[in-house]
């Protein structure tokens, strides 16, 4: 996944806090007189750029996962239809159910049916195909 210029920005204001805590040990050894050996900075400055490295490899791949909270997780999954869906039921997906409403064709009780999109607290559904309807799907479309 590429890095842009905007999701290092994201980094570095995430690690102001980290470089304020940095720069006021720094002042207070300063104003407090206390000297440290070289050695010991050069190892403890590495350690540091180390670990905000490694933070920031960490950090990048979040900022471009898909969205699994609230109504725009719920796109894209899979539920149950529990009342048909006449065009308006009921389904249940990650164990709740939902007032749903078919986009297409009525839908019977057990079929699966994929989320679209969700509309006030109803979801926008269709019907699932299975993987063998969709690779005939795609012969069809293919070859005809």
């Amino acid at each position: 996944m590429k890095s842009t210029i905007k999701d290092w920005l994201k980094v570095l204001v995430l690690l102001l806090d980290e470089v304020v805590a940095v720069g006021l040990v720094l002042f207070l050894i300063w104003v407090l007189k206390i000297e440290i050996p070289l050695p010991i900075a050069v190892v403890a400055a590495l350690l540091f750029g180390g670990l905000t490295f490694v933070i920031q490899r960490a950090i990048i791949p979040t900022f471009h996962k898909k969205q699994v909270t609230g109504g725009e997780g719920l796109i894209g999954l899979e539920g149950e239809v529990i009342e048909p869906l006449t065009p308006v039921g009921v389904i249940q997906t990650n164990g709740e159910y939902w007032k749903a409403k078919s986009v297409g064709e009525n839908i019977a009780v057990g079929e699966k049916v994929e989320i679209l999109e969700i509309k006030g607290l109803t979801l926008m559904v269709k019907l699932k195909k299975s993987a063998v309807e969709e690779k005939n799907q795609s012969y069809r479309d293919n070859f005809i």
